[in-house]
């Protein structure tokens, strides 16, 4: 260990520290310190003592080229993907450990005339504590000169803006649309935690600039399996290498002042495309009358559909929003045959690649199998032979959503004038209140029972079901049922006035929790407006914008290669730079948004 402090000590007087200047060291270890021997876990990274080729070497050969770097200390490969050159080879470095050392060779001979680097972040650790080294990139040539430009970036989710790790980052002086599927990029790089990206020492030309979820490591897109984001624009470097630039300098993950200080020129989020190859992929009875079908790709064109030897009339279908998912009841309550033999008249996609008419005949067995005679009846459970409903309101949303009343099967005989909507005052007087209903748009199943009057504090609101007044399929009837909800009464909850101005378009407004991983309250608008978000529990949230150009109500994908960029997501960004709404308790707190300047 004394050793250890002794060589870190000595670093800035050894020649090669000279040539590798600050790009090896962490910004975050400037405490190198080595405690004695015997005391606390030893924490400090290893730290690079050699390189071969030296750092910005020329005419480097390009068959079995040897790279190696040397530590002041055995290391260990933590992530042999990490070990990352750019321009990328047909297949991926090896490396095996050689002494203090690791020493990375090539299957593929390098071209010549050509500025690589070679990234180790995230790659190497020391082999006794696992202390990762900060990162190193190496700059050689195979010509006579080395490429001297930069470009930096952020890559994130589309949808929740969050910073993506591991996603390659990759540019094309083919422009070509065709280059992502057919091509290795002629410079490539690894975000690193915070989804920055550093393409350095290129060539000073214009290029396509992609991101992807490499999951095969391959440097191509494979739009089946993979994520991917573009620039709509050529990207043509500005800034040359400076290896005093902030963005060049390799910094410990958890330092985050000088993580978040570094400047990004371009900005790629990543998607998920909707696949073009248009069938039907999956499909499943999942009881005696209802089955369903689902298809590769969104918004299929069906021109009928049909099971042998049942009427057309006697078919309840539904698409889901998308329009990838097709549920299929029958309305006849008898008996049903074991199998049924569904035929589907869509546009198919054929051998071409061409959208053409094509039936396809589904068989669909039954999985219960139940004959329902004497010797089966004490098999059956109450909810067998009942209309099954669900009705739910919260306290915290029935202001918003109303009282819902979802239905397991779809109903044939509905009678919504016998619900009783009655309300209790602090008094314990009771009266009857009035209520709306509408059907669900996505969900044929799901009624909204919307109170007419405004809501109060202190009240107990029941909705109450009557017993056989709803009909399913199945030829059963509901049980009486219902549901009280009062709204929360706690003097600590908060309320968020959100004020929205400047608004040219839809969007749909999500408040989401401090981790954005869930949508506590939702709106849909397309004007100038105040939203309220009562009965809020002290704590952090975010907001979230999305602009919903086609108005269908959900976020959209992009298109690659009709260079269509995902419907734009932002979230709310206070003053101080942060994305979180900090709610004390006991608060009304107003937020005002401009949407234009938000969309700019």
């Amino acid at each position: 260990m004394k050793m250890k402090k002794i060589l870190s000590n000595l670093i800035p007087a050894i020649p090669v520290a000279i040539i590798l200047g600050t790009m090896i060291f962490s910004h975050s270890c400037a405490n190198t310190t080595t405690p004695p021997s015997g005391g606390p876990k030893d924490t400090i990274p290893p730290v690079i003592m050699e390189v071969v080729p030296v750092m910005g070497a020329t005419n480097v050969p390009t068959k079995k080229t040897k790279l190696y770097l040397k530590f002041n200390e055995y290391v260990q490969v933590k992530d042999a993907k990490s070990l990352f050159l750019s321009p990328p080879l047909e297949k991926a470095p090896k490396y095996r450990l050689k002494g203090k050392g690791v020493e990375i060779t090539f299957e593929n001979d390098l071209d010549s005339n050509k500025t690589y680097t070679l990234d180790v972040t995230n790659a190497i650790a020391d082999n006794n504590e696992g202390n990762m080294f900060p990162g190193f990139t190496l700059v050689f040539s195979t010509g006579d000169r080395i490429d001297s430009m930069v470009v930096t970036g952020l890559v994130q989710d589309c949808n929740t803006l969050q910073p993506l790790k591991g996603a390659t980052v990759l540019l094309y002086k083919d422009h070509a649309d065709s280059a992502i599927f057919l091509k290795r990029p002629d410079a490539a790089v690894k975000t690193d935690d915070w989804g920055f990206f550093c393409l350095r020492n290129i060539q000073d030309t214009v290029y396509r600039m992609y991101a992807l979820i490499d999951e095969n490591n391959n440097n191509k897109y494979d739009p089946d399996a993979e994520k991917v984001a573009f620039i709509d624009s050529l990207v043509k470097p500005v800034v040359v290498v400076n290896d005093s630039l902030p963005e060049l300098l390799k910094y410990e993950m958890d330092d985050t002042l000088n993580c978040l200080a570094r400047k990004t020129e371009y900005e790629l989020s990543i998607f998920r495309e909707k696949p073009s190859k248009q069938m039907i992929v999956n499909k499943e009875r999942v009881g005696e009358r209802t089955s369903y079908i689902t298809f590769m790709a969104p918004y299929a064109e069906i021109d009928s559909i049909w099971i042998t030897g049942v009427p057309a009339e006697k078919l309840i279908t539904q698409f889901n929003i998308l329009r990838d998912s097709l549920e299929i009841w029958v309305n006849d309550p008898a008996p049903q045959p074991d199998t049924f033999h569904l035929n589907v008249k869509y546009l198919k996609t054929d051998t071409l690649g061409m959208l053409n008419p094509a039936v396809d005949e589904i068989k669909l067995l039954n999985p219960d199998r139940k004959v329902f005679g004497k010797s089966s009846k004490k098999d059956l459970k109450h909810e067998d032979t009942i209309a099954v409903v669900d009705v739910v309101a919260k306290p915290e949303t029935v202001e918003q959503y109303g009282f819902t009343m979802e239905f397991k099967y779809p109903v044939v005989e509905t009678a919504f004038d016998s619900l009783k909507f009655t309300y209790l005052n602090p008094k314990q007087q009771e009266f009857t209140g009035k209520f709306t209903v509408q059907q669900d748009s996505t969900n044929l199943r799901k009624y909204i029972i919307m109170p007419s009057e405004k809501l109060q504090t202190g009240y107990e609101y029941k909705l109450k079901v009557p017993h056989r007044m709803f009909k399913d399929i199945n030829g059963f009837y509901n049980d009486s049922t219902e549901v009280k909800v009062t709204l929360p009464n706690d003097d600590k909850l908060s309320t968020l006035f959100l004020h929205l101005s400047d608004v040219n378009n839809k969007y749909i407004i999500d408040l989401l929790n401090e981790k954005r991983n869930e949508v506590l309250r939702s709106y849909v608008i397309d004007k100038d407006q105040t939203l309220i978000f009562p009965y809020l529990k002290a704590g952090k949230y975010s907001i979230r914008i999305t602009e919903d150009l086609n108005r269908n109500g959900i976020v959209d994908t992009g298109i690659l290669l009709e260079h269509k960029q995902p419907e734009k997501v932002r979230f709310y960004k206070l003053e101080d730079g942060t994305f979180l709404i900090d709610i004390p308790e006991m608060t009304e707190m107003d937020q005002n948004l401009n949407l234009k300047e938000m969309f700019m």
